[in-house]
């Protein structure tokens, strides 16, 4: 049975993005193919993936199987590490396209800044070719910093529409949100539960849940979009899938929101200062 598809946002380059999508890490590519062709038939519409995860085939695929029409499904991936480098990412951009089996993509991110290698924007030119190429719709990046996009801009004179970053009650990243909202770019949430049972078992979670006959978990991920941030869980589970896309029947009170993201902070992920993922 499918639900209806989420709402969407808008980009500053004119196009949409889902309101809430679809993870595929650390999903292999018999996984992948299984939870986004059945994910897409329940409603979902912005699935995500990147060239480290060793799934875009298996995404690509599951893409297909679904029977879900190409134009509506919104296809993130992502140029690792390795690539970085303005004819080095145009490869790599091609090398994602062949396995996903598709003619473009919806949103392609840098996947991490790596500042002490120094090439990411070089990276972000090739990225603004592919976009005036029509083989990419939008282009973004995600764990950057607010120094790192405002090189971007400075540099370029082109923002990215996307920021993918770790977002979370634990991780709250006010003060990156709001330098998002002031230059006009979407807050994308990578592992917005926290990982579990930290954020999903807190006792302000579970009252907001009692209160609305919701799960924690649809509490936890109404809290992003409430914020205007785009969540993107995984699960390879139908039963969790529809839960977590069934997150717009109800609405999160200004104190239940105060609450959830009043905890002490944790990142679960690198410091994008210093990760290296190659």
């Amino acid at each position: 049975m499918s639900q209806t598809p989420p709402p969407v946002r808008n980009l500053h380059d004119g196009s949409t993005i889902p309101a809430v999508g679809l993870g595929t890490w650390p999903l292999d590519d018999e996984a992948a193919e299984k939870a986004v062709a059945g994910g897409l038939r329940l409603g979902y519409r912005l699935v995500d993936t990147a060239l480290n995860y060793g799934n875009e085939t298996g995404t690509g695929r599951g893409i297909a199987r679904s029977g879900v029409p190409r134009q509506e499904v919104f296809v993130t991936t992502k140029v690792p590490g390795r690539h970085h480098g303005y004819e080095e990412t145009l490869a790599s951009f091609e090398v994602s396209r062949g396995n996903l089996g598709l003619e473009y993509v919806d949103l392609y991110l840098i996947h991490w800044p790596l500042p002490r290698v120094d090439k990411y924007v070089d990276t972000w030119k090739a990225m603004i070719k592919l976009r005036e190429d029509g083989l990419v719709r939008a282009i973004g990046v995600s764990n950057f910093t607010a120094e790192h996009l405002d090189r971007l801009e400075r540099e370029t004179g082109v923002l990215p529409a996307v920021n993918q970053i770790e977002m979370h009650p634990l991780l709250p990243q006010e003060e990156l949100r709001a330098v998002h909202t002031a230059k006009g770019i979407v807050t994308e949430s990578w592992s917005p539960l926290a990982r579990g049972r930290q954020v999903l078992e807190a006792p302000e979670v579970i009252a907001a849940a009692a209160a609305h006959g919701v799960t924690p978990g649809q509490v936890v991920l109404r809290w992003h979009t409430q914020q205007g941030a785009v969540p993107i869980p995984k699960s390879a589970d139908p039963g969790r899938q529809r839960e977590n896309l069934d997150l717009f029947g109800f609405r999160l009170t200004q104190q239940e929101l105060d609450r959830i993201g009043a905890r002490p902070t944790h990142r679960f992920g690198g410091d994008p200062e210093t990760h290296e993922e190659f």
